[in-house]
């Protein structure tokens, strides 16, 4: 049986990748990696595993559409209980993080949140093209499975990824090396407590949290154990995943804005 054909009789079974793991005995996240084309050669053993949930006629798991009552077959899931396919399933207009199977609403960035986002952007990109680096950064939209599960879906502001294969379409699977957030008023406490805490134990090296309002950077440099560190528009802020060689002067990009008159 052929990945594609897993593929085609998970979505009859309904089966999400954490009741894979659990009946094949596949850690889950290789299921998630082998089912996400991030690993494009499994191995035997892994196959052989994964081929014989499938081959069962009908499904080992009962779908909720098959509860006697219909009501019960119909509730609506409460925070905590949702899952990366109800994510997938959210129309694309509707704009929202997963975290630990809560859904968060995302309102539309700003100008500014944009702007200072996309110069961010583009001192990591010059810097990795100039160096000839291997990793890539990249800015939302992009969705990053934190941990490798149905829980946790989220969307970065900006991020640099330094190993490739786990990236997968328009997803990555897995923690990114480097993250930046830019704080606005209705996503400040997400940012700050719930996706600090995220970041922090699913391995993501480096997070920056950036404070237009108080013209702060606030550095999470978990690599190196160095945190928190706090940093002023006025001046050029290290990148630790490159040992401080590159660097990202707020007091420029804050200048150029204020050209514009876009900021005070």
């Amino acid at each position: 049986m052929t990945i594609e054909q897993m593929r085609e009789r998970k979505q009859e079974l309904g089966y999400t990748y954490e009741q894979i793991a659990d009946l094949s005995g596949v850690p889950l996240g290789t299921v998630q990696k082998v089912f996400g084309g991030v690993t494009a050669s499994p191995r035997y053993d892994t196959l052989r595993a994964l081929e014989r949930v499938f081959q069962k006629k009908e499904p080992m798991y009962v779908k909720e559409s098959a509860l006697p009552y219909e009501a019960e077959a119909r509730r609506e899931k409460r925070q905590g209980e949702y899952t990366v396919e109800d994510y997938r399933a959210l129309p694309e207009e509707q704009r929202m993080e997963l975290i630990d199977g809560a859904l968060y609403d995302m309102a539309a960035p700003t100008g500014i949140h944009q702007l200072i986002g996309g110069e961010i952007y583009a001192v990591l990109r010059d810097y990795i093209r100039t160096q000839k680096g291997k990793c890539l950064p990249m800015y939302a939209p992009i969705d990053v499975q934190l941990d490798c599960d149905e829980k946790t879906i989220v969307q970065p502001d900006v991020l640099i990824l330094c190993d490739v294969s786990k990236l997968s379409g328009n997803t990555i699977v897995g923690a990114p090396d480097f993250i930046v957030e830019i704080l606005s008023p209705s996503t400040r406490k997400k940012d700050m407590f719930i996706k600090l805490e995220k970041y922090m134990t699913a391995g993501v090296r480096e997070y920056w949290m950036v404070d237009v309002e108080k013209k702060k950077v606030l550095i999470y440099d978990f690599e190196h154990e160095n945190y928190p560190i706090l940093f002023g528009f006025d001046t050029e802020v290290p990148v630790g995943i490159f040992e401080g060689q590159c660097k990202v002067d707020f007091g420029e990009i804050y200048e150029y804005l204020w050209s514009f008159s876009l900021v005070d």
